[in-house]
């Protein structure tokens, strides 16, 4: 029985109807995937509307008979397509939650290496949604839309979208199909080698947010510490220590490489174990091969604030200030040194720290507030309010920073 292809002009005709309505579409869907889409690294955007010629080619593949007899659009799933690339594997499964929580979600498919060998080996997700009713044509309303018309995005990684860009011009545009046994075997060394840095990537940026998490609240502890000795309340906080040796919390991080270390010693500063820290930062400190410049300043001022929240100043100062000596650009330690100071009466050697490390970074309202403390301490009450004028320009809003306005205000209402 012979077959009769459909007439192809018609068919042309009839899909660039609907291009310009597609377009429409096109641009909101995307502008409402950004405004929607929150994600802790921001990810990239493709669209296209399918070319005639490839929506031609699928639909003989697909729906031959269908486009044949049909005198309305015949629709594929992916003429209005959408691509978020983003830059880490957990992205993926975050953009697949969020669609789906926005949009009327018709189908997911997650597609990998088992399909075929020119394919990653992981999750290349396909999201198909309906069109929003605010993302419809309001310009172009010369078609009436299928009511099966739904808009594909497609969520990759960046190295997944590289290999699909090299895909398509290897393999499918020069209809390249490699059986030569060397061929598949270079192919598949690429997606594995893409699979592995996409992996890593994401355990780096695993380990950053440990890091981070770590960090902050180990910071966070400084700065209370400090705050303690704000306006001349100098108690020492002891039960800390004790506490801590009472009720150890076992660290979730395995000992290994400097990064495990690292983590290891910032979860037991933060969970009051200070002479533990101090000695694991003294085991990075001491390592073979020596470490890098940058990571023993960062080493040395964390160690700093474990002896400070010992109340062991001398060592902290010492190890500020060695961490400012092998990072001179380390506004940080100088900062941290100048608190040091400022606990133990040394005014003006803490205004000097402050100084420097305003010097180096002018934009730290906690800088300008703790050095506007230094002064009050000092009676240098003009120089005291320029500061924390400084500090409110920069957004600081406090309670402390107000509480300081206010005892400068009494000063000078009673001096008058």
């Amino acid at each position: 029985m012979s077959f009769e292809l459909p007439n192809k002009k018609e068919i042309e005709l009839r899909y660039e109807a609907y291009r310009p309505a597609f377009n429409e579409i096109l641009d909101k869907v995307t502008a409402s995937l950004k405004k929607n889409l929150h994600l802790s690294s921001n990810p990239t955007y493709k669209n296209r509307i399918k070319s005639f010629n490839s929506y031609y080619k699928k639909i003989l593949r697909q729906k031959a008979k269908e486009s044949g007899e049909s005198k309305e659009l015949v629709t594929l799933t992916d003429m209005i397509g959408i691509r978020v690339i983003c830059p880490f594997v957990e992205d993926l499964a975050e953009v697949e939650k969020q669609v789906s929580e926005i949009y009327d979600v018709k189908e997911i498919e997650k597609k990998g290496a088992e399909q075929s060998f020119c394919e990653f080996g992981y999750e290349s997700v396909h999201i198909l949604i309906a069109v929003p009713e605010d993302c419809r044509p309001v310009e172009h309303t010369e078609v009436v839309l299928p009511e099966n018309l739904v808009c594909e995005i497609q969520v990759r990684t960046i190295l997944q979208d590289a290999w699909a860009e090299v895909e398509h011009e290897l393999i499918y545009k020069s209809e390249f199909n490699p059986f030569d046994k060397p061929l598949r075997r270079k192919l598949a060394s690429i997606n594995a080698s893409l699979t592995l840095a996409d992996i890593i990537f994401q355990e780096i940026r695993d380990y950053q947010k440990k890091l981070q998490n770590e960090l902050g609240t180990r910071r966070n502890t400084f700065y209370e510490k400090a705050d303690d000795y704000s306006m001349e309340v100098l108690e020492m906080n002891k039960e800390s220590s004790s506490k801590a040796s009472e009720s150890p919390v076992e660290s979730p991080f395995t000992k290994g490489s400097i990064d495990d270390l690292v983590l290891q010693a910032l979860h037991e500063h933060n969970v009051g174990n200070f002479e533990k820290a101090v000695s694991i930062y003294t085991q990075i400190i001491g390592s073979k091969p020596v470490p890098p410049d940058v990571v023993l300043s960062v080493i040395y001022k964390h160690r700093g604030m474990a002896y400070f929240a010992q109340n062991i100043y001398e060592n902290a100062l010492e190890d500020f200030t060695k961490s400012f000596e092998y990072d001179p650009k380390s506004f940080r330690s100088i900062y941290y040194k100048g608190i040091v100071f400022s606990v133990m009466n040394r005014n003006a050697e803490a205004v000097k720290c402050f100084d420097k490390s305003l010097e180096i970074n002018p934009f730290q309202s906690h800088v300008f507030y703790r050095r506007g403390l230094t002064y009050y301490n000092m009676g240098e009450y003009n120089l005291a309010m320029q500061d924390v004028t400084n500090a409110v320009n920069l957004g600081l809003e406090d309670d402390d920073l107000k509480e300081l306005r206010n005892k400068l205000i009494k000063k000078f209402d009673m001096g008058m």
